[in-house]
């Protein structure tokens, strides 16, 4: 474990990995060329390693985002004959406006008690913003993924609350941080039998210039987006096998999700996790150990507007659950770790904690006990009884640029890449080689 912790820590196998995804590939969202591509290139990187690699194929949303425009053509003040710009992104699985765009007033809540308390008197015939503003002091403190929680509600679920009172679109202050005029994309979802509305996120400091025109009387906007959603794709989670030397049927997961969002290049989310678990299958083999049990790189498809790699994964697997001794994932960046989380029984504890010890020398010895599924993608799998474990990582920032154009390849920090392969591949390297599984 010291080995291949002090590899991981001299490497740069998965910098140059996040750097291809994102630079070489680009934007990878599910149903694009480029997330085509970039399973194949997963794919063919891991044979040149020598693993046994299928291609699972995995049916994803295929939605195109198009034009996305927003102006201001009445308000306060305004000088006769302008109009004031809007910088926002539709979320993804919007529908379009009509090709002309929907001009409106724009009506402003806090919250969803404040839309209901307006009623559908008020709301009828608006645009909804709901300025709900991510909280950046409590994302300061290390908790990042709570903030981002209270704020993504309003995105998720916004478009359907508002279209209930007869609202003709929605949009949504940015759920992330930092005011850099940067709108933050993500998934929403529509509620079976509510008309279906356009939605779009603005940037924090847009939401505020409206929530403060609107203050002092009517405030119309313009909002023009063209998304398509086109026939479901088909496509694939990479699955790459390092082959246990006595238990070769039992399994632990090393991931990350291959797609991304197209605004950016997806690299803290989550080029840089793929490449991490890259790196255990490269260090593995470069210092020639074989762990006892096979150790799994698997490579996501449509963490962020479907799950449908993870789903289909644990369908096809559902009759091998008890081959899976755990599932490990890296989703929210490649900021420095301090150890990791584990979804495990509290028995785990003692075999687990000899890992994090080790993991104290890179300042990576925190074991903190989950009290529900760690990741996204190997959700299934956890709910089904598999320990699931991630990386500890520090999110303070990693909200500034998640779903943002911004979410680019210099984001990276070498050194801290480094620390987050060593904490996965020591992690299943340990898992893999313990005399017996973890306990279910």
């Amino acid at each position: 474990m010291k080995r291949l912790q002090q590899a991981a820590l001299a490497s740069d196998y998965a910098l140059k990995q996040t750097a291809f995804m994102c630079n070489n590939i680009g934007p990878r969202l599910s149903g694009s060329p480029q997330a085509a591509r970039a399973v194949e290139y997963v794919a063919a990187e891991m044979r040149k390693l020598g693993l046994e690699v299928k291609l699972e194929k995995v049916m994803v949303p295929h939605w195109v985002r198009g034009v996305e425009t927003g102006e201001l053509t009445q308000f306060p003040g305004m000088a006769p004959g302008t109009t004031q710009k809007i910088i926002l992104t539709a979320l993804g699985g919007s529908v379009a406006t009509p090709a002309g765009g929907i001009t409106a007033p724009v009506v402003v809540v806090n919250n969803y008690d404040e839309l209901n308390a307006l009623g559908e008197a008020k709301i009828k015939g608006k645009i909804v913003l709901y300025n709900v503003k991510f909280d950046e002091q409590l994302a300061a403190q290390g908790n990042g993924l709570d903030a981002y929680g209270q704020a993504v509600a309003y995105r998720g679920g916004g478009a359907s609350a508002a279209a209930r009172l007869g609202a003709v679109a929605a949009l949504n202050r940015s759920a992330g941080g930092k005011a850099y005029r940067l709108p933050h994309t993500g998934g929403m979802g529509y509620a079976e039998g509510v008309n279906k509305i356009p939605a779009a996120s603005v940037t924090a400091e847009d939401a505020e210039t409206i929530a403060h025109l609107a203050a002092q009387g009517e405030v119309k906007l313009k909002l023009v987006l063209t998304p398509q959603t086109l026939p479901d794709a088909e496509s694939a989670n990479v699955i790459a096998d390092l082959k246990g030397s006595e238990f070769p049927d039992q399994i632990v997961i090393v991931s990350g999700h291959l797609d991304s969002w197209d605004l950016g290049t997806g690299a803290l989310d989550d080029a840089a996790g793929v490449a991490v678990a890259m790196q255990v299958a490269n260090l593995c083999k470069q210092l020639g150990l074989k762990p006892k049990r096979t150790i799994r790189v698997i490579a996501w498809m449509n963490e962020e507007n479907g799950l449908r790699g993870g789903t289909t994964y644990f369908q096809n697997q559902r009759n091998n659950l008890a081959n899976h001794i755990a599932a490990i994932e890296s989703d929210l960046g490649a900021g420095h770790p301090t150890g990791f989380s584990a979804f495990v029984k509290p028995q785990a504890v003692p075999m687990l904690q000899p890992i994090a010890n080790l993991l104290q020398s890179s300042g990576a010895g925190l074991l903190r006990i989950a009290d529900g599924p760690v990741e996204a993608d190997i959700s299934p799998l956890q709910q089904a009884g598999v320990p699931g474990l991630a990386p500890i990582q520090d999110n303070r920032t990693y909200f500034d640029y998640h779903h943002t154009p911004a979410d680019t390849f210099d984001k990276i920090v070498p050194r801290e890449l480094a620390e987050n392969a060593a904490v996965m591949a020591v992690l299943a390297y340990a898992i893999a080689s313990l005399p017996e599984p973890l306990p279910r």
